[in-house]
């Protein structure tokens, strides 16, 4: 192939690129000469991470509360009942055990309640 044909293919694959984006979502911005060139914009996931973040935390400071107010031991039966359950319950007890920081937190909180 000649150069001037790999510059024209290049052209091409670029420019289906950007129509590739473009067809997504874009909005059209004026460039300080006066052109009117359209970007496109980010596509946006169908889950914002702020209301992942928000249930993760309601997750955490609910788990830290049961294991607060219900002690180490009783929350210990508890999960394990639970791990004995159908698959989902096994799910909820895999999620509900206690791990390191929620320990750790929940024992600064019940020294601080007592």
């Amino acid at each position: 192939m000649t150069v001037k044909q790999l510059e024209f293919d290049q052209r091409v694959q670029r420019l289906n690129k950007k129509h590739a984006k473009l067809s997504r979502g874009y909005r059209a911005t004026m460039r300080k000469d006066g052109l009117v060139v359209m970007k496109p914009q980010r596509v946006k996931s169908a889950v914002p991470v702020k209301a992942l973040m928000g249930c993760f935390l309601g997750l955490f400071a609910f788990k830290i509360f049961l294991l607060t107010s219900l002690g180490a031991s009783a929350y210990q039966y508890r999960v394990d009942s639970l791990a004995e359950g159908t698959s989902v319950e096994k799910a909820g007890a895999w999620v509900m055990q206690i791990d390191p920081v929620s320990e750790y937190l929940a024992a600064q909180i019940s020294g601080f309640l007592h």
